[in-house]
């Protein structure tokens, strides 16, 4: 038998980092390593992070920006362990820095580790191919709880991204990140975001594409966060069998077009 993969969870105090500890604990594939978080952060599961790393194959993060890049970093230095991040709202720099980072192990950074959300991305992808910019306005609505700090979501980006990918766009160049006070009539083109924070929404993503007399609208719906946590921990086992490389869930899921 193939010995369990070692999977350590940074930021294991946090929502998501227990939802993915509770998932590598029910699996037979996968050994709960070690659970670290902040300097600092007390509990009796933690250890430090650099005994965390020492003898784990993959790391699992949801933690935030700034850590996920210093984590990426010390990965990198240190070598012979995978990188999993699932954190949002990377700045540009940071994103590079994770790159680069990837450039010494397999790393695999996702907005959404949701099988059906990567699902939506070829779909969203494939409609705003076929409908023309001039018919059909592309709005995505996000809505998450309340104490989700960044926004648009990290979803909502990725499929914004799929509609311009679709359309043969660059994003930032069409994107419409909020409206208020007399904006103007919508230009041609655009791609804009709707968010709503509240609750305890685990999240909710929409894509409407709105013509004159009609309107589609591709959707998903998450109902429990455990949903990201298993796709992390797949991405994870993924990861270990991969050369260094920045990779995300489409690669995980084999989503992803093979040129001919």
């Amino acid at each position: 038998m193939t010995a369990p993969v070692r999977i350590a969870v940074a930021g294991a105090l946090g929502r998501m980092g227990q939802a993915v500890a509770a998932v590598v604990e029910g699996r037979g594939d996968a050994d709960l390593f070690a659970c670290f978080d902040r300097p600092g952060a007390e509990d009796s599961r933690l250890v430090d992070r650099a005994s965390a790393l020492a003898a784990a194959q993959v790391v699992i993060d949801f933690s935030t920006p700034k850590a996920s890049v210093e984590l990426a970093q010390v990965c990198a230095a240190q070598g012979g362990v995978a990188l999993v991040i699932g954190s949002t709202g990377f700045e540009a720099d940071q994103i590079a820095a994770i790159d680069k980072a990837a450039q010494a192990i397999p790393i695999v950074r996702a907005g959404n580790f949701s099988l059906g959300v990567n699902m939506l991305l070829g779909l969203v992808a494939q409609a705003a191919r076929a409908l023309a910019a001039s018919d059909y306005d592309i709005e995505v609505f996000e809505a998450h709880h309340r104490r989700k700090v960044d926004a648009p979501s990290g979803t909502a980006i990725m499929l914004a991204q799929a509609a311009a990918d679709g359309r043969g766009v660059a994003l930032e160049d069409v994107a419409r990140p909020a409206r208020d006070g007399m904006t103007g009539a919508r230009p041609e083109g655009e791609i804009g975001y709707s968010v709503m924070r509240g609750g305890g929404i685990v999240g909710e993503h929409s894509v409407v594409f709105a013509a004159e007399d009609e309107i589609l609208t591709l959707s998903h719906s998450a109902r429990d966060r455990s949903l990201f946590a298993r796709g992390a921990v797949e991405a994870g086992l993924w990861a270990v069998r991969q050369p260094p490389g920045a990779y995300d869930m489409q690669d995980v899921l084999g989503l992803k077009k093979v040129d001919a």
